[in-house]
């Protein structure tokens, strides 16, 4: 896969959640129209003490605050890793464009494993998902922080 600027930003973040103590899980999201980003963190569960603190939930939030809606349609999402089920449940409803995403997730994910949400026929909105993107870096950040905490 070729190197892209936002995933590269989003994975600053996740190493930036590291650094706070959080799963090292970062985003971005950017408008498809200019190119500007419109949100960017990292997980903050730990630091929030709230479970649904995913990197992804609170780009949507400041998004949404940012822009004054809850439909974000021109936005694309770039993540580290495979957005869980609660997460790819948000970016539906949320009717973001497209989900740009480094490391899969078997256990947790929810857009190419376990729930399979955009697949889902009650899922009114599929966003445009393209995996694989800074993989191998994203992968990495997981495993060490992993391993470093066993």
């Amino acid at each position: 896969m070729k190197p892209s600027p936002h995933m590269d930003r989003a994975l600053a973040e996740a190493e930036r959640a590291q650094a706070r103590g959080e799963v090292p899980i970062g985003a971005v999201l950017v408008d498809s129209v200019n190119g500007s980003v419109v949100a960017a963190d990292g997980n903050r569960v730990v630091e929030q003490h709230d479970p649904t603190a995913h990197a992804e939930m609170l780009v949507l939030r400041a998004a949404s605050a940012a822009l004054g809606s809850e439909r974000l349609g021109t936005l694309d999402l770039y993540v580290t890793l495979e957005p869980c089920a609660m997460c790819a449940a948000a970016l539906a409803l949320a009717r973001v464009r497209r989900v740009v995403y480094g490391a899969p997730d078997p256990k947790g994910g929810g857009v190419e494993h376990g729930a399979r949400i955009f697949a889902q026929p009650t899922t009114h909105h599929r966003p445009e998902v393209v995996a694989g993107v800074g993989e191998a870096r994203a992968a990495e950040l997981l495993r060490t922080f992993f391993q470093s905490r066993r």
